[in-house]
């Protein structure tokens, strides 16, 4: 069984690969303590195997230990009673339906460290998380959550192929210590996360799906939907109700090319409207130490999520753009337009203003583009933990802001001169991206507004402390609001 709930490889895989995937070899010259697993499941072999990498003694307490074939060499198995008496670390590698057998193992227990490793199988199952739970059945050990959050694969395949860190909480200090210096040991990277009371809300860490994720993807999911429909009724519907003309190709390269640069730019205005709407806001109220609406520190929280789910857009756009001139419907349409100019003798002018125009709807595109990449770049963990906060908030805040003005422009110059030409209306229906400037727009007018030095200089007082009187500002001195 895989207590965790994170995935975990077949007996069979972990027979034929253990050894392969984990040298026995001592890491150091001094060996490690003994630690006592309970539990001969997937998790239980996978961090026994990593145990013994890393140099510790293991022994397994199994309730049938003569049927354990596929365990480590190097490993003891003995009955529960038994090795319990081996350590005075405890690894609870056991579904909680299975942790009723610890009250015969009370004595033995006690003054012991158990280490509940186990998840559930849905968010909040039980009323109590597994950790407290345990520790209810067994007053007298010193119960500590850990190692839930590495999945059984994670320790097959090395600590690297996942995230390795690894949330840890306990009433006991000394023994929450000793549980994370073995972390440590496994390449881990432990985080104290505070007393048993946070052990619920570290469960259900493993079991959300993006939860950071989920208001990005939601949102781009309404805008495409959106815009796709909108740009249906434009390309596809008009025409074929007005000239009886089948565009319904359009839908398959054509649409999409104005949606994603549509659906990227206006992601981009939204990462940081919140900040503009929080800079209102402490203006409003003359003081920082007031608490935002929820739905706005929400927003906050997910502006790195936005800002990768609109460069993903936008790299849709720049491939979709690079396979224009292969389209069978551009091609005829040059055929076309060279084979009408040679019948009628004639060939167009050449227009100083109208290259302009292109060429820099083309030159803004590009840089525009380089700086998303760079800001996505520079969000990455990897990335930005080799620079400090200022170094990183120039590039997210002052770079991000002019990759903004150059996508906007972008989007700007490619109206060209019918940007608010009548002729371009369709059932009184602007084009797409005519609605995708509204929040771009609006969202650098304020902060061109916010900038200027006589409201600048008044927004920087407000974030060093300063607080204007008000109510707000008098009911945070009354401790009844917060900073954030």
């Amino acid at each position: 069984m895989d207590p965790s709930g994170l995935g975990s490889a077949s007996p069979a895989v972990m027979e034929k690969n253990g050894t392969d995937a984990f040298p026995l070899t001592m890491n150091s010259s001094v060996k490690q303590e003994t630690i006592c697993i309970f539990g001969t499941g997937d998790y239980g072999r996978s961090l026994g195997f990593k145990m013994l990498q890393c140099g510790f003694s293991v022994v397994f307490g199994s309730r049938n230990p003569r049927m354990t074939s596929i365990l480590p060499s190097g490993a003891d198995v003995l009955s529960y009673s038994e090795a319990a008496q081996k350590s005075d670390i405890i690894i609870v590698a056991i579904h909680r339906d299975h942790y009723d057998f610890l009250t015969e193992l009370i004595e033995v227990l006690d003054g012991k460290i158990l280490v509940d490793i186990s998840n559930n199988l849905k968010i909040n199952q039980y009323p109590e998380s597994n950790a407290e739970y345990l520790a209810q059945l067994v007053p007298g050990a010193h119960v500590v959550k850990a190692f839930n959050t590495i999945s059984a694969w994670a320790l097959q395949s090395g600590a690297l192929d996942a995230s390795r860190q690894v949330f840890v909480c306990g009433n006991d200090s000394e023994a929450k210590q000793r549980v994370m210096d073995i972390a440590r040991t496994l390449g881990l990277t432990p985080l104290d996360q505070g007393s048993l009371m946070a052990a619920k809300e570290i469960e259900n860490y493993p079991l959300q799906l993006f939860p950071m994720w989920r208001f990005p993807f939601y949102l781009s999911a309404a805008l495409c939907v959106f815009f796709f429909v909108y740009c249906v009724i434009r390309d596809v519907i008009y025409p074929y109700v007005n000239e009886k003309k089948d565009n319904t190709f359009l839908m398959a390269v054509t649409i999409p090319n104005r949606i994603f640069p549509v659906t990227a730019l206006i992601l981009l205005a939204l990462v940081y409207l919140p900040g503009v709407i929080a800079a209102i806001l402490q203006l409003y109220r003359g003081t920082k130490y007031h608490r935002f609406p929820d739905w706005l520190d929400h927003w906050m929280l997910c502006r790195k999520q936005l800002g990768l789910v609109a460069l993903g857009f936008a790299c849709l756009h720049v491939l979709y753009t690079l396979v224009i001139p292969i389209r069978y419907y551009v091609r005829w349409r040059i055929r076309n337009a060279t084979v009408k100019q040679a019948i009628s003798k004639k060939e167009d002018p050449f227009s100083t203003s109208t290259a302009w125009l292109n060429d820099s709807y083309i030159a803004l595109g590009i840089l525009g583009f380089f700086l998303f990449v760079l800001l996505g770049i520079t969000s990455l963990p990897s990335v930005s933990n080799k620079v400090n906060w200022r170094e990183f908030r120039f590039v997210q805040s002052k770079l991000g802001y002019l990759t903004l003005i150059l996508c906007t422009a972008h989007t700007l110059v490619y109206g060209g001169k019918k940007f608010l030409s009548p002729s371009v209306l369709k059932w009184y229906l602007p084009s797409a991206y005519i609605l995708a400037l509204i929040i771009p727009c609006t969202v650098l007018v304020i902060k061109f507004i916010l900038i200027m030095p006589c409201i600048d200089r008044t927004l920087t007082r407000i974030r060093q402390g300063w607080e204007r009187s008000s109510k707000y500002s008098k009911s945070a001195l009354n401790g009844k609001t917060y900073m954030k």
